[in-house]
């Protein structure tokens, strides 16, 4: 008899370009390995990662390639070998190319356990945003009720995270803004200050604001635009973290300027923090514990079908959306 050959639904590219260049197609699932298991995805979490890697900004090693970095659904098989899953469970998953798919095999090792009282939608929605803003919060600068945090593009999915978890620690935030509505959403998440950096120099409000002592720490994902001019606004012993360039890649800067505040830089990437399976997990249930306990909201701004994979990455592209952006697998 020949074997039956399961077929998968997968958004896929051929070459890296503009938004039609993604496709809906359907592969064939590999065999299951001993050490992995296969997961029904329910939802599947848009970011901009899915972007640069899409538009070649960043360079994907194998051409054609199935999209997509973070998804959460259920466990329909495992390999002999498995240990830590079981068929039934609930779980999530980030940093995982070929996640825009129905069915995905994956080492156990690279897989998170949800609480059954977590929504897949929400999961999808925030495993890779919340476990970036665990790290950036607890190890690229371990901020406390006394600190000024400043968070640039406090509007976005990262960057809402970032300003609940500041508060509800006590910190006082400070959030960069460019519009009126992101302003009010801002604000929703926490932030005691928003400064509309269209309108205003966010260097001069920040010292204004803190009496020119400047900010304890800087979350930066934007990068050339802000980090030079950050690192002017920074308190004594301060340290700006970068962990993203939307708006390009940050020149070299003369470190010197930093010594005679104290100040420090740290750069900041997921992968670091999700490499041992221990610590991904228990990070994950520590983020995931606080949205159970209604400490962190996550704002879901629109679901598409996984069908609209154009549409939705060109809502995230111009930066239309307000929340996280979800496909329905």
């Amino acid at each position: 008899f020949k074997e039956h050959i399961m077929k998968s639904k997968v958004v896929k590219i051929y070459e890296q370009g503009p938004a039609n260049v993604l496709k809906i197609e359907e592969n064939d699932v590999k065999k299951l390995s001993s050490n992995e298991v296969m997961i029904e995805h329910s939802y599947a979490g848009l970011n901009f990662i899915d972007i640069n890697q899409r538009n070649g900004a960043y360079p994907l090693k194998n051409l054609p390639s199935i999209m997509g970095m973070e998804a959460s659904g259920t466990i329909v098989e495992k390999g002999g070998d498995v240990s830590r899953f079981n068929v039934g469970d609930k779980v999530t998953h980030c940093m995982n190319l070929g996640s825009f798919s129905k069915l995905i095999n994956l080492d156990e090792k690279r897989v998170i356990k949800l609480n059954n009282h977590i929504d897949l939608k929400v999961a999808a929605a925030s495993t890779l945003q919340g476990l970036t803003a665990q790290y950036l919060i607890n190890e690229s600068f371990q901020l406390k009720d006394h600190h000024t945090v400043l968070v640039h593009a406090a509007a976005g999915g990262v960057g809402q995270i970032l300003c609940q978890w500041a508060k509800k620690l006590g910190a006082r935030v400070l959030g960069t803004i460019s519009t009126k509505k992101k302003e009010y959403i801002a604000k929703e998440n926490g932030c005691d200050y928003t400064i509309n950096y269209v309108k205003d120099d966010f260097v001069k409000k920040v010292l204004e604001i803190t009496n020119n002592k400047g900010a304890d720490v800087i979350y930066d994902s934007v990068g050339k635009n802000t980090f030079q001019k950050g690192i002017t606004c920074l308190a004594p012993k301060g340290r700006l973290v970068s962990f993203g360039i939307s708006s390009g890649p940050i020149e070299p800067i003369n470190i010197n300027q930093l010594r005679s505040f104290s100040g420090s830089i740290a750069t900041g990437g997921l992968n670091t923090y999700i490499k041992d399976s221990n610590e991904m997990q228990k990070n994950a249930d520590g983020f995931f514990k606080m949205i159970m306990n209604k400490d962190i909201k996550i704002n879901i701004d629109r679901i598409f079908p996984i069908d609209d994979i154009q549409e939705a990455q060109t809502m995230l592209e111009s930066r239309l959306s307000t929340g996280s952006i979800v496909l329905k697998i």
